[in-house]
């Protein structure tokens, strides 16, 4: 006991104002922030003058140019053009995302050099870190329809939503490993025990010093009543809150869901699309953060919570519990909602492979594409039976009119091959297809867009003599029929 009294004085004998804490990481703890926040607010974001003198100032910092170019390349629509100029990175991104680019950057470089960190600490500031960067990225996920500027501001703001509890643990020291003892001790929340000993509150000092460093006031009305708000507003509430329960999934199922459920009904789209933009938005975030060197902090991305991650039996109103009818009546709506929202035929294609092997419990759904001379086809798309993307690479060749692949797309008619030595069947295996189906069954059908095949689609069970029944046979063909009838519908738009 005597230990805990002493501790918690050696503690509370630090207590300052939040004005003081500002000061304190400002000016001594960040000054590199604090000086490069300052820089980037002279270049007005709607003076095309600014990005000149910008990139000047980029081109003085070898680390920062360097940084930029790798970032500039990372981003998907640069296409396969290489970005080699600090003057072209700016030209295409923009300056209000190289300013982003450039606060992050610094951010990401200061917090990670703090000194007399120990591993503790350091596992709770990286930890941090990145929930704080995922939940950037997912922010922006999560308003594809507004303008690039408005994108920018909420990633900053969302990544920025709890800078000051980030900012507090990078000044290490004793002080933050005895708030971390305390906080295990008192079995409270860090914000609580940060609160009662050094009167921190983590929203205040986020606010400090989001006017210290001039970061607008997007950030500062996220922290005032949040839920009430805008749209954007919302959306950094709720990107930071999926961002933690990623990382430190909740007790129950239920709770992470209801969650998702909020998200999808904001963005008009269906949980199974969400879930998917999701997945796309941590590659998007584990690609950036390498850009940025900092693998220590894309490490720490979790991928959506699975049902071992929730501790509680609550879990028998999760999605894979529902019925077979049920998830083929999601998957059917989820497509039809996403012919308002995409024109992206490659979303179509894995929200239907994703939902083949969980519907139908399938060990392996393909999309195999036509090549361009019609002469074979091509894996594009393969998703194992915990639908999950995988790599496979399989060429079958269709100008042969006696291979069961070929016959298949000629007849535009789908197949269900249960057994390769059916009479039906056997004049149109030849070696690769056997090869393909691998002494399992399989049922295959043909993507089309407005009548024209593209491609395959086939659902595997590799299990020797296992069986895939008519029903879900049926299942199969109808969800194949609408996955063609909506990539027909957006490529008319």
């Amino acid at each position: 006991m005597a230990y805990r009294i002493t501790n918690t004085f050696m503690v509370t004998k630090h207590k300052k104002t939040t004005e003081q804490w500002v000061e304190i990481i400002a000016k001594q703890e960040l000054p590199a922030i604090t000086s490069t926040a300052k820089m980037l607010d002279k270049f007005a974001n709607d003076d095309v003058s600014s990005l000149t003198k910008l990139s000047e100032f980029i081109l003085h910092d070898q680390a920062l140019s360097s940084c930029l170019l790798r970032v500039a390349n990372s981003i998907p629509h640069f296409g396969v053009t290489k970005v080699t100029t600090v003057s072209r990175a700016a030209v295409m991104l923009g300056i209000h995302t190289v300013k982003n680019i450039c606060l992050t950057s610094k951010l990401i470089d200061s917090l990670l050099k703090s000194k007399n960190l120990t591993p503790a600490v350091y596992r709770q500031l990286t930890q941090l870190m990145a929930t704080s960067f995922y939940a950037g990225i997912l922010a922006k996920m999560m308003v594809p329809n507004y303008n690039e500027d408005t994108q920018e501001e909420v990633y900053l703001a969302a990544m920025l939503y709890r800078i000051g509890e980030t900012a507090f643990w990078s000044s290490g020291g004793n002080l933050t490993d005895q708030l971390l003892s305390q906080q295990k001790q008192h079995n409270k929340t860090i914000e609580e025990t940060c609160h009662e000993l050094l009167g921190i509150d983590f929203n205040e000092l986020t606010k400090g010093l989001a006017s210290t460093w001039n970061l607008g006031d997007l950030l500062v009305k996220a922290l005032d009543q949040p839920e009430s708000r805008t749209i954007e507003i919302q959306t950094i509430f709720l990107a930071n809150k999926l961002s933690q329960l990623i990382q430190y999934p909740p007790k129950t199922y239920r709770e992470f869901n209801q969650l998702l459920a909020q998200i999808s009904e904001i963005m008009q789209i269906s949980v199974i699309q969400l879930r998917e933009k999701i997945h796309q938005a941590r590659s998007q975030a584990v690609k950036l953060l390498n850009s940025y060197g900092a693998q220590a902090l894309s490490q720490c991305i979790n991928p959506l919570p699975t049902l071992e991650n929730f501790t509680t039996e609550q879990e028998t109103q999760s999605p894979e519990t529902l019925s077979p009818e049920q998830l083929q009546l999601n998957t059917i709506k989820a497509l039809t909602q996403l012919t308002k929202t995409s024109k992206d035929f490659n979303e179509f294609l894995q929200l239907t492979l994703k939902a083949l092997v969980t519907n139908i419990q399938l060990d392996r759904g393909t999309f195999l594409m036509l090549t361009t001379d019609k002469k074979q086809i091509k894996s594009r798309f393969s998703f194992n039976k915990q639908a999950r993307l995988e790599t496979v690479n399989i060429r079958l060749p269709v100008d042969d009119e006696h291979s069961a692949i070929a016959y298949i797309i000629q007849q535009d008619k789908p197949a269900l091959i249960n057994n390769l030595k059916q009479s039906y069947w056997r004049d149109y295996i030849d070696e690769p297809v056997e090869k393909f189906i691998n002494k399992g069954a399989i049922c295959i059908a043909p993507v089309k867009i407005n009548d024209n095949p593209i491609g395959v689609i086939s659902g595997h069970l590799f299990t020797r003599n296992s069986q895939i029944s008519e029903d879900n046979f049926a299942q199969f063909c109808f969800l194949i029929d609408h996955l063609n009838m909506c990539l027909s519908i957006i490529s008319r738009h």
